[in-house]
């Protein structure tokens, strides 16, 4: 057993922050039901909002996502609305000074903007670093995989809030130290009925810098620390990037819950 579950989280929109769903959760072919069902796309563009380019979407995590097929959008100020209220455009434009569009339909080709995580560790997030274009999944809001999962001994080892790194499953790993998670690519992992892939160690990006609603403030040694002590290829091959966590795709759907063993299948 190389574990259990001890917290389920998702993201009903793509770079708010997210919710604990509970003591369980069902595991569709795309994920977990309502994570990443919604985005903001950057009306000028046509790119789907990702506060992986920091300078200009970072305010999206002071914002809180809950829901699944009607998302309730909490401002930092405590204030509330709806998915479906008819001014919600125009309210995330007016937050967020750019103009947006809230959608549940991925468009063809999507794209995001994603900062050099190197640069971002230099000049810090609210400096103009160099970005690439990145594909989204194709028909999805992921950046690449349907799942993420991290243990609570990368955790550890990071020294961060989890709600740094934005998992989906974490997986509670007290007898290991480091980053356990390297040593899982291309394996398959079972949980409850589920049956996972994974398919990548995660590289991480600007995001656990950032400042995520009103507790967790800025910190770069969120992704320094990463980049230091675990600078892996994200597949067998390629470039060492910081990476904390792993990928996974979904081979057999079902349902999961928290005290659930993790093993590989």
């Amino acid at each position: 057993m190389l574990g259990t579950v001890t917290l389920l989280r998702r993201y009903p929109v793509k770079s708010m922050l997210g919710e604990d769903i509970g003591q369980s959760a069902e595991v569709t072919p795309i994920g977990l039901a309502g994570d990443r069902g919604h985005a903001l796309i950057h009306t000028p563009t046509g790119r789907v909002v990702s506060a992986k380019n920091p300078r200009m979407w970072r305010a999206m995590l002071t914002l809180h996502a809950a829901g699944t097929d009607t998302v309730t959008i909490t401002f930092p100020d405590d204030t509330t609305a709806a998915s479906t209220d008819p001014g919600i455009d125009e309210r995330l434009s007016d937050f967020l000074g750019q103009p947006v569009t809230l959608t549940a339909t991925p468009p063809p080709d999507a794209q995001m903007e994603h900062a050099d995580p190197d640069e971002v560790i230099r000049h810090g997030v609210a400096a103009t670093v160099r970005t690439q274009l990145r594909p989204l999944g194709t028909g999805t809001f992921f950046n690449y995989a349907a799942l993420h999962l991290i243990t609570t001994s990368t955790l550890a080892s990071t020294g961060a809030d989890l709600i740094r790194y934005r998992p989906n499953i974490v997986i509670g790993t007290p007898d290991l130290d480091g980053y356990p998670e390297n040593d899982w690519l291309g394996r398959e992992v079972s949980i409850g009925t589920v049956v996972l892939r994974v398919i990548a160690r995660t590289p991480r990006c600007a995001v656990p810098t950032l400042q995520h609603g009103t507790s967790v403030g800025v910190d770069k040694s969120a992704l320094r620390v990463v980049a230091e002590h675990n600078r892996v290829p994200a597949f067998d091959s390629g470039e060492p990037m910081p990476c904390a966590g792993v990928y996974a795709q979904v081979l057999r759907p079902g349902r999961i819950g928290v005290a659930d063993s993790v093993a590989f299948g």
